[in-house]
């Protein structure tokens, strides 16, 4: 078969710049063949190679006592005692679900939960954080049923909870909505499977589902611009089957009791290319393969086609040869392909055979580990003008405002499309702070939550990267949890702008320095770029997800409040209203400087609220929207009213960090007052629960005609 003429278009096209391509040809010393073209277009962009953020990535903290495997592998891995670990991952499926909603992030939701059975772990949470465009733009209602139908429809087949996220609404995803998609699973601590090949002349072995052309060019789509060929790149989106994927990974599960297992590793972005050389890589060895084993749903694939297909429900292994028989036994039971279809090589080469014929020979090593690196140039935001006054509104109508917003609304009509209770373990789902789930036969429960506030990165990125780490902190600890460690999605623009690289260095100085504060390093991540149509960026949305252990259920704060609690504020409140909800969602106005985020304020405030877990009934952290919308959320919660005394707007609305609202008697508030004169933490009495309102500064308004706007506002826009 003839391959095209490498000609200009044709490399612009795979998008590889002159200066790569000039080193593409110091490698080869020849120019490459279309194959060995696609391959490197496939290694070497931002989605699989990093090469704009890896000079950043590394100041970020990966390690800790608690820390088994840091970043690097499919995912990171956490001791949660008793030989037992956590393995855990966010990754980004924007671009694929922008052209093709449900297929995008149904194939999201697979691929992140790939990267976790593929580690030797039992998948038992997903949670999702998704940014669409304003309600009334023409696509959001198709994306938002699409992409909320495509997690549910392959995570509820697959058979996972879906126990948390978030999703917001923002002029500046108009073209360019963000699906990132977490996953956790619980494996022993002892039996992680990791990605780096051993031994030469080992067998590399195909797993799973059969190959197509869906998919080719997937990731070299998703490190591009949108642009009014959008609609041409539908057949770069992958198509997800979550039956077979559960196969898989019953299969796989299976195979790691065998002993055959050397390493593996599942084919995500760039499909056989990229999870070749990366087992290659790691290992130091060279990979060859041979095509004309690989299982083909489709006649007459060229080995171009083959390399860069992102077909769906794939793994690739480098196998125990003595163990084959057994290996092979196990997926014949699962009915799904075992085929050797390679072999690892001494030589640091990457070898593809098609039909008697050599279609691309490369260093394997120049494809990963000596990829291009780029110290991109940086501007630093500049500093935010001061905030004008902002005129006073009535408070009931204030909170009207954000109840009856998509950004502040309740969720249900999204979470109530995912299972949440399968597998038996859900002690809380959807719709609080974070999600919790009892850890199988042990009373140990974990927590899961994501969080980040895209306006306050892009007002100041330093100070919002902390944020997304200290809400996320804060979260986890509202239910008790001890925080344990994190994993980021990071989604920016064009990182060839000054301004958006700005926002990245930035953003990952704040969350560095909170993670360290807090003791949540980071083990895992995905990094987004180019999320930007005809030249206009989203918001900066640097997603934190994050786990937590509470370690007896007992211990969990799971309560509600109830006629007669007393409201505890706990930290200290300034009245902070720039960037806030209350600015954007009444005033329609985006100024100001992001709240200041006191690192010591935060540590010191979560250790009061776990260490006297046993005077608190509810608890909830303070974000957007301040303690109006805290209080009314926890009253809301519980089915009974709320007085909050505080009559500045400021005071209400402002979203100071470092604070929490606490439900509790009156004997539990005067044991909290008394061990928070010990600790220094700052606690303020700020209303009481009871009776059918809710009252903010002296203004009421029935809890029932409350609840009715917030629980049916975002079925009522996009329902």
């Amino acid at each position: 078969m003839q391959e095209p003429e490498i000609t200009k278009d044709l490399i612009a096209s795979h998008g590889i710049n002159d200066e790569e391509y000039a080193e593409i040809l110091r490698i080869l010393d020849r120019a490459p063949t279309f194959t060995e073209l696609g391959i490197f277009s496939a290694m070497w962009n931002e989605h699989c190679s990093y090469k704009s953020s890896k000079k950043w990535l590394r100041t970020l903290p990966t390690e800790g006592p608690q820390v088994i495997c840091g970043p690097g592998e499919n995912a990171g891995v956490v001791d949660i005692g008793d030989g037992q670990a956590v393995i855990f991952k966010m990754e980004s499926h924007n671009h694929p679900s922008y052209i093709e909603p449900y297929q995008g992030a149904a194939t999201g939701v697979g691929g992140i939960l790939r990267d976790v059975f593929t580690m030797g772990a039992r998948p038992i949470a997903a949670m999702n954080a998704l940014s669409f465009g304003e309600k009334d733009h023409p696509k959001t209602r198709q994306l938002v049923h699409g992409v909320v139908e495509g997690i549910g429809g392959y995570g509820n087949c697959f058979g996972v909870p879906t126990v948390g996220g978030e999703i917001r609404f923002d002029p500046a995803y108009n073209g360019n909505c963000l699906v990132n998609a977490f996953a956790a699973g619980l494996a022993d601590a002892d039996k992680i499977f990791y990605s780096a090949a051993s031994g030469v002349g080992m067998p590399v072995v195909y797993l799973g589902a059969k190959t197509g052309r869906d998919g080719v060019g997937g990731a070299t789509m998703a490190s591009a611009e949108f642009d009014d060929t959008i609609e041409e790149k539908r057949p770069t989106v992958q198509v997800g089957d979550p039956f077979t994927e559960k196969r898989l990974m019953e299969a796989c599960l299976e195979l790691m009791q065998t002993g055959a297992v050397v390493s593996i590793q599942d084919m995500g972005a760039a499909g056989l290319t990229c999870s070749a050389v990366e087992m290659g890589d790691k290992g130091r060895l060279g990979i060859r393969l041979n095509l004309d084993d690989v299982p083909q749903r489709e006649p007459n694939m060229t080995a171009y086609e083959m390399m860069l297909s992102e077909s769906q429900e794939r793994m690739l292994m480098v196998l125990n040869p003595a163990l084959e028989a057994e290996a092979r036994a196990v997926f014949q039971k699962w009915d799904l392909d075992f085929a050797i279809v390679g072999e690892t090589i001494a030589e640091d080469r990457f070898e593809i055979r098609h039909q008697g014929r050599v279609w691309a020979d490369v260093p394997l090593s120049k494809l990963s580990s000596s990829a291009p690196e780029y110290d991109r140039p940086w501007v630093e935001t500049p500093e935010a003008e001061e905030l004008a006054e902002v005129p006073a509104v009535d408070p009931i109508d204030g909170l009207r405002a954000l109840i009856g917003s998509p950004n502040y609304c309740s969720r249900q009509w999204v979470y109530e499309q995912y299972d949440s209770m399968v597998m038996g373990d859900t002690t809380r789902g959807p719709g609080f702070g974070s999600g919790l789930l009892r850890v199988h036969g042990t009373e140990k429960l974990l927590a899961f939550t994501s969080d980040v506030t895209p306006r306050y990165v892009k007002a100041n990125p330093v100070e919002g990267g902390r944020q997304a780490v200290a809400e996320a902190y804060r979260n986890l600890t509202a239910s008790g949890a001890k925080p344990l460690a994190s994993t980021d999605n990071l989604n920016f623009g064009n990182p060839e702008k000054p301004q958006i690289m700005g926002q990245f260095v930035g953003a990952l100085k704040g969350i560095g320095e909170a993670c360290l504060a807090l003791d949540m390093p980071i083990v895992s991540g995905n990094v987004s770029l180019y999320n930007e149509t005809d030249g206009s960026a989203i918001l900066p949305t640097p997603t934190i997800g994050a786990v937590g252990l509470i370690e007896n259920a007992a211990k969990a704060i799971t309560g509600q409040a109830r006629e007669g609690h007393v409201a505890l504020l706990i930290g200290e409140t300034i009245g902070h209203l720039g960037q806030s909800a209350l600015l954007a969602e009444v005033f329609n106005r985006i100024e100001g400087d992001a709240p200041h985020v006191d690192l010591e304020a935060e540590k010191r405030n979560g250790d009061f609220i776990r260490d006297n877990t046993d005077w608190i009934t509810a608890c909830t952290d303070l974000s957007d929207g301040g303690l109006a919308l805290a209080a009314f959320e926890m009253a809301e919660a519980a089915g009974v009213g709320v007085q909050i005394d505080e009559t500045d707007q400021a005071r209400l609305f402002g979203e100071d960090q470092a604070r929490y609202l606490v439900a509790c008697n009156f004997d539990s508030a005067e044991a909290l007052m008394v061990a928070a004169g010990k600790a220094g933490v700052t606690v303020t009495t700020v209303g009481k629960f009871g009776g059918n309102e809710v009252t903010l500064g002296g203004v009421s308004a029935p809890l029932e005609e409350l609840s009715t706007l917030y629980r049916t506002a975002f079925g009522a826009t996009f329902g």
